[in-house]
């Protein structure tokens, strides 16, 4: 079967499907209105089913007749079928599934020819590039080094302005850090010399301030100790109990301190200490024995007539008043000697006091005494005094202390607890050392504290 046979055929086909189609179309207008039941009666009831006139219905039904008695055979369905509705499509057949390989040799051809095109399309692009180069290379060669030169003339034109901008902005830059540098230096110096004149008036302060701490240093000041004791004294003088409950104000304090002062002051003008001193002079009190005073010079400035006892004149210097004047004392020989006292009457001992010439007026203090012992023994009324041995069983050991050049001048040392219930009428100092002084020991005063007993008892003569 040739091509032009297939298209002959399926051209008359297609006028026979038309013109039924169209034959079907009018007789489908015909009964539009019309409701055709699936099933017709047989029986020849014609004109009327359900009360309805149906004589259209019978001449549509003919003219399906025809079309249906077309030598073409049409698919229509016969008289006793029921109708379709008028928009009802019809179902086209399923067409024969193709051949595997046919399949295969399609989409390989269509790959082939794919194939080709790509190749067709990049060999035409590969010859506009090589023609377009090949022009390039040829007529625009000059052009385009032409215009090399001129950008690499530009470039060189504002690489130089650039490099006149930066040397002119150099140069201001140093003209402003040399200004700055000019001031800051002068306002440095300035600030130096001010720094320098506060520094040297810090220095003048500074070493004011040491000469005031070496001049307190030199004084005698109340220590941490006495500033307690002090504090505790001023509590008690306001009648107060407990230290630790008592305040006071700054008024309080002042008032109560005035009045401390005034009692030193008081106590100074008693003789120093505001203790009674049953050793003094003019009290009563004398030197009954002594070692051998230093004698100076050929007769010697301390030569004089001893008495019948064998005291020194001069031995009286010790019980009284020096009143810190230098050199106003009683010399032994040598670093050790002793002094014995005979007291004004009999007493119970509290205390010892031994005075020497205070550092601030001393020429030379190495000839104070330094380790000291103390006895006391009651030997009887004066015209009945006894002989006492030294080291017999009546001789009590009151004290021993050691003289400090630290301290103050006067030095009170208080006896042990066994003597202070004793009743005693001589006292008897014995040195042992001094200072540094070989030659002699500067004795300026010496002094026993103590109250009267309430009796004294009697010695007898065989005693």
């Amino acid at each position: 079967m040739s091509a032009s046979t297939v298209s002959v055929t399926a051209n008359a086909s297609g006028a026979t499907r038309r013109r039924i189609a169209g034959d079907v179309k009018q007789g489908i207008d015909i009964i539009n209105d019309t409701v055709v039941s699936p099933h017709v009666d047989n029986a020849g009831d014609d004109k009327a089913v359900g009360n309805k006139d149906l004589s259209h219905s019978i001449r549509g039904e003919a003219v399906l007749e025809r079309s249906f008695k077309d030598p073409k055979k049409s698919q229509l369905p016969n008289s006793n079928a029921p109708l379709r509705t008028r928009n009802r499509k019809a179902v086209p057949l399923p067409k024969p599934p193709k051949p595997r390989w046919r399949t295969i040799l399609s989409i390989l051809t269509k790959n082939f020819l794919l194939l080709l095109v790509l190749v067709g399309l990049v060999q035409m692009v590969r010859r506009l590039v090589i023609n377009t180069g090949n022009g390039i290379e040829s007529g625009s060669y000059s052009e385009y080094e032409g215009r090399t030169a001129a950008l690499e003339s530009s470039m060189k034109t504002a690489t130089k302005m650039l490099q006149v901008q930066i040397e002119a902005l150099d140069k201001k830059i140093d003209s402003m850090v040399g200004g700055l540098r000019k001031d800051l230096n002068r306002k440095i110096e300035e600030k130096g010399v001010e720094i320098d004149t506060r520094l040297s008036k810090l220095d003048e302060r500074f070493a004011a301030l040491e000469a005031t701490l070496d001049e307190l240093k030199s004084k005698d000041l109340l220590t941490r100790d006495d500033m307690k004791r002090l504090y505790d004294e001023l509590v008690k003088l306001k009648g107060g109990g407990d230290v630790g409950q008592v305040e006071l104000s700054w008024d309080e304090v002042r008032a109560l301190a005035r009045e401390v002062v005034q009692k030193e002051i008081e106590k100074h003008a008693a003789d120093g200490l505001g203790m009674v001193d049953y050793a003094l002079a003019s009290g009563g009190a004398s030197v009954v024995k002594h070692s051998e005073p230093f004698k100076v010079g050929k007769l010697g400035n301390w030569f004089s007539v001893p008495n019948r006892q064998g005291v020194h004149g001069d031995a009286e210097k010790m019980l009284k008043p020096s009143f810190g004047e230098p050199g106003q004392c009683f010399p032994l020989k040598g670093s050790n000697g002793y002094v014995q006292i005979r007291l004004r009457t009999a007493i119970v001992p509290e205390a010892v006091t031994l005075e020497h010439v205070d550092q601030s007026v001393a020429y030379d203090r190495s000839s104070a005494p330094k380790d000291c012992r103390v006895l006391g023994w009651l030997q009887g009324p004066k015209g009945l005094e006894t002989e006492v041995a030294i080291d017999g069983e009546k001789v009590l050991l009151l004290t021993e202390f050691s003289y400090d050049l630290e301290k103050s001048n006067a030095q009170t040392f208080e006896l042990l607890g066994s003597a202070r219930s004793a009743v005693i009428d001589t006292v008897r100092f014995e040195f042992s050392s001094n200072h540094g002084s070989a030659t002699h020991t500067c004795i300026y005063r010496l002094r026993v504290h103590g109250h009267e007993p309430s009796s004294v008892p009697m010695i007898g003569s065989d005693s």
